[in-house]
């Protein structure tokens, strides 16, 4: 069969897994400069919306801030929108975690793309498949029908190649032949669905770590605070909320998408067995030797 080029997948990964590693560090280093940097003189207090000097200073304040917004703009190009953005301002809130969220999405959304491809190219109409390749037996031989085979991409016509490269051997040869082909066929369509069933599994486990650790933050800023107030423990419960909902939202597509492929390949074996069978009783009847 027709199967996806192991380079093209690699190069696929290589990318992704740069951009989790770099997303992260660039985000890390940003915010290291940003603690780094000594901290804004104290803000004046506008006394009087009549008391011009006041607004004078409230205004150098406010051009203050544009001009170090746009001192971070040019800094940080591309990546001072992705920062901003209502995506990455949820990012940086949801704390270390996320990091480990990103990476375990960008696992999950390669190898759903790929099997995708790979169940989508072995995808063949089995009807007329063994329909050309009875016709054939009939009139032209099993060479002729192990041309048909070879003209066909995916698993179901790689199995029937096998078992009419054994047809002269007998009945027994033939299914030994298909047995095996079909188990080495199997096994390449399940290919990657253990790394989406365990980017499935430990996107909420890690949402929920980060949960734990968002409310240790809540509690040691309320241990900290001589008057506890919302304020004072919403940054701590927010990092939970977010880290939990990432979490489920890697989990739910991620675990459909295991589930469409089982069904999927569930469906490849069926038809497999049932062309095996067929092409088995027509070789019997026919009583084929080469």
């Amino acid at each position: 069969m027709a199967k996806t080029s192991l380079p093209r997948i690699s190069v696929l990964l290589a990318f992704v897994l740069v951009f989790a590693v770099v997303f992260p560090a660039v985000l890390m280093a940003q915010e290291a400069n940003e603690e780094s940097t000594p901290p804004p003189p104290p803000e004046y207090q506008v006394q009087s919306e009549m008391d011009s000097l006041a607004l004078a200073k409230g205004d150098s304040i406010m051009v203050a801030r544009k001009i170090d917004d746009m001192l971070e703009r040019k800094r940080l190009g591309w990546f001072y929108n992705l920062k901003h953005s209502g995506v990455g301002e949820k990012y940086v809130q949801g704390g270390n975690f996320m990091h480990g969220l990103l990476f375990a999405s960008i696992i999950g959304v390669v190898f759903i793309i790929e099997r995708f491809f790979t169940l989508f190219r072995a995808r063949v109409n089995v009807r007329r498949l063994m329909s050309d390749i009875i016709k054939t037996l009939h009139s032209e031989g099993v060479e002729a029908a192990m041309n048909v085979c070879e003209r066909t991409r995916g698993p179901i016509a790689a199995i029937l190649h096998s078992g009419l490269l054994r047809s002269g051997r007998g009945p027994d040869a033939v299914k030994e032949a298909i047995e095996t082909a079909g188990s080495i066929e199997t096994s390449f369509l399940e290919r990657g669905l253990v790394a989406i069933a365990t980017v499935a599994q430990v996107a909420p486990l890690l949402g929920f770590l980060g949960t734990v650790s968002g409310m240790i933050s809540a509690f040691a800023a309320i241990a900290a605070a001589e008057q506890v107030s919302a304020k004072v423990v919403a940054s701590g419960i927010e990092e939970a909320l977010i880290t939990t909902a990432t979490g489920l939202i890697i989990a739910i597509p991620t675990s459909i998408g295991h589930s469409f492929f089982v069904s999927q390949i569930d469906r490849f074996v069926l038809e497999m067995e049932e062309a095996s069978a067929e092409l088995v009783n027509e070789l019997i009847e026919l009583n084929v030797s080469r």
